[in-house]
């Protein structure tokens, strides 16, 4: 959740989904994991603008339940299927645990809990297996040294 808008409780949705309906009057988001119903809803310079039934800690963390979620495309995850998972690197040296997703100028990120951030493209990630819990990385970008 972002900065507040005006008196009433309404504030900005920072990184907010693509898809306008997830923040149309009587939507029901998650906050910080409780569900809360949208009461108002309108754009301001390009974002969304909520007021909630409830008023959230500011910072709190807004979501949209699982189920709502539409399915994802051949080898597309949602963020929150990646964090958790173990990463290893071809040949099945354990490199971690993934942290977060974070954005990044041209691609994603992998941080992992030890603060190796390895490039979220094909060249580096060469298996995402959701069922098992891991991802397989190809050799070379968990070096310090890379890129050189």
């Amino acid at each position: 959740m972002g900065r507040p808008h005006g008196l009433d409780g309404s504030f900005f949705v920072e990184h907010a989904s693509e898809d306008e309906e997830r923040f149309r009057k009587g939507a029901t988001l998650h906050v910080d994991g409780e569900p809360a119903t949208i009461v108002a809803s309108k754009r301001s310079r390009g974002r969304p603008v909520i007021r909630l039934d409830r008023e959230p800690p500011r910072g709190s963390e807004l979501a949209v339940p699982r189920d709502a979620l539409p399915p994802t495309g051949e080898d597309e995850y949602y963020e929150f299927q990646l964090v958790g998972l173990s990463v290893e690197e071809e040949g099945g040296r354990a490199l971690g645990r993934v942290a977060a997703v974070l954005p990044g100028p041209a691609n994603d990120v992998l941080e992992l809990e030890g603060g190796l951030l390895l490039p979220l493209v094909g060249a580096c990630v060469q298996e995402v297996d959701l069922d098992a819990g891991r991802i397989q990385v190809a050799r070379g970008f968990a070096d310090p040294s890379y890129p050189d």
